[in-house]
């Protein structure tokens, strides 16, 4: 049976709570030259147990009025892989995509596969702190997408993994992107609070390359 990464995670937790009260006892009661030194290789012994890095990508980060574009990016790339592969997933109603975008529920995970190389990818959602007051759009709770890798493949995941990711989530963005035509609107709407002397309908004409009728040569 596969274990998750948030299952693994759980494990860890519990080893690691132990590890803590070992180690809070072995502060109080061994001299200051021996925890020095157990100090020192403590992170090799940890290193060890769980050989895994993990980044995160935040929906907003820096200019909080702005959604990342590593982070929609990320979103539409495993958009096309948590649909096959996850167990709960969410549906939204983009602007200008042709059909509803599927992505993955909060605290949902999936794997991806680079090279030979598997990754995990977990959505999160952390909750709003209870009586919080937040000017930001979209503040009252914190999205983010956590990768979780072997240390063993960390060049290969941050020098070619990360741009494979944000090149082929826009790749998908623009071939889920509805074409449109536009055209003179009617007068009635060019006055109101909505005025515009454009309108458009969705461009879905049949012709290809391979349908138009051309000479050969």
């Amino acid at each position: 049976m596969m274990v998750s990464m948030g299952e693994m995670w759980t494990h860890v937790g519990s080893v690691m709570a132990s590890l803590m009260f070992a180690y809070a006892m072995f502060q109080q009661y061994f001299p200051y030259q021996f925890r020095s030194y157990f100090g020192k290789y403590s992170n090799k012994v940890l290193g060890l147990v769980f050989p895994y890095i993990h980044v995160t990508f935040d929906e907003y980060s820096g200019d909080r009025f702005k959604r990342s574009e590593i982070y929609m990016a990320i979103q539409t790339y495993l958009s096309a892989n948590s649909s096959e592969h996850a167990k709960r997933l969410k549906a939204h109603d983009i602007k200008d995509s042709k059909s509803p975008v599927l992505s993955l529920d909060d605290n949902e995970e999936v794997t991806d596969e680079f090279e030979g190389v598997k990754v995990w990818w977990t959505s999160y959602m952390k909750p709003p702190r209870n009586n919080a007051i937040s000017w930001f759009p979209n503040s009252d709770d914190k999205k983010y997408y956590t990768l979780s890798f072997h240390r063993r493949h960390r060049d290969l995941i941050t020098s070619s993994y990360l741009s494979h990711i944000v090149k082929e989530g826009k790749r998908i963005e623009m071939k889920n992107r509805q074409r449109k035509l536009y055209t003179n609107g009617s007068v009635e709407n060019w006055y109101g609070e909505k005025r515009t002397k454009w309108s458009h309908v969705p461009f879905e004409h049949p012709a290809t390359f391979d349908t138009l009728a051309m000479d050969p040569k």
